[in-house]
């Protein structure tokens, strides 16, 4: 076959992979250039943690919203704008490869709409599972409660997959059952966080919401599985 000297030299993304990356990207050059200095002055040194302040999600802060009854919109935002503040380069980049390579290939099967609603919707409910299951004052950063939502569609096109060629289905769960693995790992090692809970709450929202917004739905999955 005599190659197209036209193609591009990569696969191009879809342009909704793009939309939820680059915000991450933005956010982390901006508050490293100015935890440098080289940024904003002086005061700039304490951007990440005035970040943290305001846009990290916050335990006992949904614990008042719930006790009194009132959700504020700046409270409220916290669900979606906390997946865009990290704590390091390091942090933000693996979120960002982790988008860029997931997003790819659930972006390629689902509409876009869908990859917005799967990204924001597993960051949503991994911090309400963050702020109902544990009474821990660390504030919930990071985009990875989202990824896991990605990682969860994922499983969801491989489990789908696997439906219709004999094969054992568990396998579609070998990802998230070996990241487990190396994040409980990495917790005995090193000791870590408590942000599993919203990460596996994230997984299992992108696997369920894939069954409502893939292509064809449920019904094509049930066909799928039908003729087995």
């Amino acid at each position: 076959m005599t190659p197209n000297p036209n193609a591009p030299p990569i696969n191009p993304l879809p342009m909704v992979v793009w939309i939820l990356v680059l915000p991450v990207i933005a956010v982390e050059v901006v508050l490293s250039l100015g935890t440098r200095g080289l940024i904003g002055g002086p005061s700039a040194v304490g951007w990440r943690m005035a970040a943290f302040q305001d846009y990290a999600f916050s335990g006992q802060v949904f614990d008042w919203m719930l006790a009194t009854g009132r959700f504020p919109p700046e409270h409220m935002l916290r669900f979606v704008t906390y997946p865009f503040i990290h704590a390091s380069v390091t942090h933000a980049v693996f979120v960002v490869v982790f988008i860029l390579a997931l997003g790819k290939m659930v972006g390629e099967v689902f509409r876009a709409w869908a990859v917005v609603l799967i990204f924001f919707g597993s960051a949503f409910v991994g911090a309400v599972a963050y702020g109902l299951l544990l009474d821990d004052p660390v504030p919930l950063i990071g985009g990875y409660p989202a990824v896991y939502g990605l990682i969860g569609a994922f499983t969801f096109l491989m489990w789908v997959n696997l439906a219709g060629t004999g094969t054992s289905q568990y396998r579609a769960f070998t990802l998230i059952g070996m990241l487990l693995a190396i994040q409980l790992l990495f917790g005995v090692l090193f000791g870590g966080g408590k942000d599993w809970v919203a990460d596996v709450a994230g997984f299992v929202t992108g696997f369920a919401l894939s069954f409502l917004v893939s292509p064809g739905g449920w019904g094509k999955v049930r066909a799928r599985l039908r003729h087995r």
